[in-house]
Parts: C-alpha cells; sequence; structure tokens
C-alpha cells in the first residue's frame, strides 16, 4: 500500500511540475524572485517535449507501482482526471512537439504580461521618488 502511496504522490508531484512549467509565470507575477526557478522548469520541459526524453519522475512513478504489484491504476481520482494530463494515450511524436510550442507560446505571453507590470511598478515607485518639474507634492 505505502508503494501505491507513492506512486500517486509521484503522479501528483508530476502533474504539479507540468502546472509550473505550463503557466508558473502567474506565481512569477505575485513572487518575482520565483522567475529563477520557473525558467529551468520550463526549460527542462520544453526539452523533454521536443526530444521525445522520459521525464526522471516517469520512471520513479513506474517503480512505486512495480512495488506495489500493479502497474496500472485502479480507476480512482488520479487515474480518472491525472492520468490523461502526463499520460496522454494518443501522444505522437508531432502531438509532443505541439505541446512544446504551446508550452513557449504561454509562456512568452505571460513573461510579457509579468515586464509590462514590472516595469508599471518601477515607473510608479520612481515617480513618487522624482516628482516631474513643475508638478508639486
Amino acid at each position: 500500500m505505502t508503494n501505491q502511496i507513492l506512486a500517486d504522490v509521484v503522479l501528483i508531484l508530476h502533474f504539479a511540475f507540468i502546472a509550473f512549467v505550463f503557466a508558473g509565470a502567474l506565481l512569477v507575477l505575485r513572487w518575482p524572485k520565483l522567475v529563477w526557478v520557473h525558467l529551468p522548469a520550463v526549460v527542462w520541459g520544453t526539452v523533454v517535449e521536443f526530444t521525445g526524453w522520459i521525464c526522471p519522475l516517469t520512471p520513479l512513478e513506474n517503480r512505486f507501482r512495480e512495488r506495489a504489484g500493479r502497474a496500472g491504476y485502479s480507476g480512482d481520482f488520479v487515474d480518472h482526471y491525472l492520468l490523461p494530463v502526463v499520460y496522454p494515450e494518443s501522444l505522437t511524436t508531432r502531438g509532443q512537439l505541439v505541446l512544446g510550442l504551446l508550452v513557449v507560446c504561454a509562456n512568452v505571453a505571460l513573461y510579457a504580461v509579468v515586464i509590462v507590470r514590472s516595469r508599471k511598478r518601477r515607473v510608479k515607485g520612481s515617480s513618487r521618488e522624482f516628482p516631474v518639474a513643475g508638478k508639486g507634492r
């Protein structure tokens, strides 16, 4: 039972990593220093999709499932909702390339928002420190 739980935990972590790679820039809006974790994750996720490599979490999860004496899933929440997202059945090489491009495009768009908001904050902060000539406080 413990190995089954560990396998499910690894799958949930895998799902969380995928979500973080896809939309972690939204977290960067709130916590800008998170960019140093998010950008490497985006690079890793994109490289995995473009090259067809296997994420290291997959063999770890499979090992736990084998130790539990079960290679598949039982139809629970993890099986019904998370499994199709993490391991799509009909994923082809072309599909992986499309996913990789989707990740890149989504992150470019999200980081455009991050950059615009960051610049607005700097401009807003600097206008308080350096008033424009001719305008009073």
